[in-house]
C-alpha cells in the first residue's frame, strides 16, 4: 500500500472502470439540497487563534490540581509518581499492543510479567491474565467465566456493585442467555444463591463505600457449588485482606487508582486473577517465564486462549487486544511505591474519610448512613441536596456523588470520598461549607 494520493488520471481510471464520468455521480442518490447545504460557519482561523479558543474552552473544566474534590464513586484522584509518566513515555514501551511477534520483544513480555505478579500478589491470587480493557469488562468476563466452569447459567450480582459495571456485565452476558438476576441488598443476593448459580459477584469495598465480609460471602457461595467474585479497589489492599485471603475463586478490579489520573473516563485497565484450577477458563492471554536454547531467562506469550489465535468456539474471550500501556502504568506505580507505600496510601486514604465523616456527621441536619465499616467512601443525608452541590460549587470544590439517578431511595444523598491528595485544610473548609449550606 502506498499513501501517494492519486492524481487526476488514476482518479479518472477508477471512474471508468466501475461506469461514471465523475466523483458528483457516486451521490446522486444524496438529494441535492442536502448534498452542498449552505452552512453558517464562522471564518476559518489561524492555528494561534485555534490554539486561544480552544484553551479558553478548556479553562471553562474545573481541575483536580485547582479545586478540592471529594468526588470517587469509581474514579480517584491519587498521587501519581513522576517517574510514572517518564519511563511509560519512553518510545519502546509507548503502545498499547503486544507485538505482533511478541517473543521479539523481551521488554514488554518481561513488563507484562512483572505486572501480572504484582497482581497476583496484591490480590492473593495464583494466576493473573495480562490485563482487560477496564474493571467493569473485567467483571464481566468474570462471569462469562464461571458459567463456562460450572456449566450453570445464573449469575447473582447485588446492587451495591457500581452501576456501570452490572450495566457492561449486562451487555457482554444476556446475548449469551445468562441469566444476571441483580438484588437490592446483599443479604437478598446471598438468600437467593441455588444449585443453579454460576456465582456471586460482589464488590470490595462496594460502591455505597462498606467493607463486606467477603469470607462469609465466600461460604455462601460455595456452600450452593458456586464461584464467588470479588471485584476490588486495589488501593484498598493495602490495607484491607486480599481476596485470595478471603476465599476469592475469581478476583478483577480496575486499575486506575494505581498510577492514572482522572481524566474524563479513561483510558483504564481491567486486572483479572483467580486461581490456577481455573486457567484454562481464563479470558485474555498470560505472559509466561522459560529459557532459551542457551539457557537464559526468557519470557513468552503462555497462553492466549482467545479467538485470534484458536477456533472462535474455543476461545474464552473474543478481547483481542487490552490496555498494555496503562498495565505498565500499573507495574511501574507499585515498584515506585513498593508495599509500605501503598501501605501508607491506604491508611491516608482511610484515616482522612474517617476524620470527614466523624466532622460531617456533627453538623446539625447531616447524618452518615449505611452503619458499619468502610474505606474511604461514604453515604451522607444531607438537608437539600441542591443548595449543598450549590454550596460546593461557589466554595471551588467538587463536591460528594449524587446517588439518586441510580438508587432512588437515596436521592437525598452524597457519596464523599477522601484519598491522600486531601488535605486537613480542603477537608475542614468542606464542612464548613456544608455547614452553611
Amino acid at each position: 500500500m502506498n499513501y501517494v494520493p492519486n492524481s487526476d488520471v488514476e482518479l479518472q481510471e477508477m471512474l471508468k472502470s466501475i461506469g461514471v464520468d465523475s466523483v458528483e455521480e457516486l451521490f446522486e442518490v444524496v438529494p441535492k439540497q442536502v448534498r452542498f447545504p449552505k452552512l453558517d460557519l464562522p471564518k476559518a482561523l489561524s492555528e494561534l487563534e485555534t490554539t486561544r479558543l480552544m484553551n479558553g474552552l478548556a479553562s471553562r473544566n474545573w481541575n483536580l490540581r485547582d479545586h478540592a474534590s471529594f468526588l470517587g464513586a469509581g474514579s480517584y484522584n491519587h498521587y501519581v509518581p513522576s517517574v510514572v509518566g517518564h519511563l511509560v513515555g519512553r518510545s519502546e514501551f509507548y503502545t498499547a499492543y503486544t507485538p505482533y511477534q511478541p517473543e521479539v520483544s523481551q521488554g514488554t513480555l518481561q513488563a507484562i510479567y512483572e505486572y501480572q505478579t504484582m497482581m497476583g500478589e496484591l490480590f492473593n491470587m495464583d494466576v493473573s491474565n495480562a490485563s482487560m480493557y477496564d474493571g467493569a469488562s473485567a467483571l464481566a468476563e468474570a462471569a462469562i467465566m464461571a458459567v463456562n466452569v460450572t456449566n450453570r447459567n445464573k449469575v447473582i450480582i447485588p446492587k451495591t456493585v457500581h452501576p456501570d459495571s452490572r450495566a457492561v456485565t449486562r451487555t457482554y452476558t444476556e446475548p449469551q442467555g445468562i441469566v444476571i438476576a441483580e438484588y437490592e441488598t446483599m443479604e437478598e443476593a446471598v438468600a437467593a444463591l441455588d444449585d443453579q448459580t454460576a456465582a456471586l459477584l460482589v464488590q470490595q469495598p462496594d460502591f455505597l463505600g462498606q467493607i463486606q465480609d467477603l469470607k462469609k460471602l465466600a461460604d455462601a457461595a460455595h456452600a450452593k457449588g458456586a464461584l464467588f467474585v470479588v471485584s476490588a479497589y486495589p488501593t484498598s489492599l493495602g490495607l484491607l485482606k486480599p481476596p485470595g485471603e478471603c476465599g476469592a475463586d475469581i478476583a478483577v478490579g480496575e486499575g486506575q487508582s494505581l498510577g492514572m489520573r482522572p481524566s474524563f473516563g479513561g483510558p483504564y485497565v481491567g486486572i483479572f486473577t483467580c486461581r490456577n484450577e481455573y486457567i484454562r477458563n481464563l479470558p485474555g492471554r498470560i505472559v509466561g517465564q522459560t529459557t532459551d536454547k542457551t539457557g537464559k531467562r526468557a519470557f513468552v506469550l503462555t497462553l492466549q486462549t482467545r479467538e485470534q489465535h484458536i477456533r472462535r468456539e474455543k476461545a474464552t474471550s473474543n478481547i483481542c487486544t487490552n490496555e498494555g500501556l496503562i498495565a505498565l502504568v500499573v507495574t511501574v506505580y507499585l515498584s515506585a511505591m513498593g508495599k509500605q507505600g501503598l501501605h501508607e496510601v491506604a491508611e491516608q486514604c482511610y484515616h482522612k474519610a474517617h476524620y470527614a465523616a466523624d466532622e460531617i456527621a456533627k453538623l446539625p441536619g447531616y447524618s452518615l448512613l449505611l452503619e458499619g465499616a468502610f474505606f474511604n467512601e461514604f453515604l451522607v443525608r444531607v438537608p437539600n441536596i441542591e443548595i449543598v452541590q450549590a454550596a460546593c460549587k461557589e466554595a471551588g470544590i467538587i463536591g460528594g456523588y449524587a446517588l439518586g439517578k441510580e438508587y432512588p431511595q437515596f436521592a437525598d444523598c452524597l457519596l464523599f470520598c477522601c484519598t491522600e491528595m486531601n488535605t486537613r485544610e480542603e477537608i475542614d473548609c468542606l464542612v464548613e461549607v456544608l455547614r452553611g449550606a
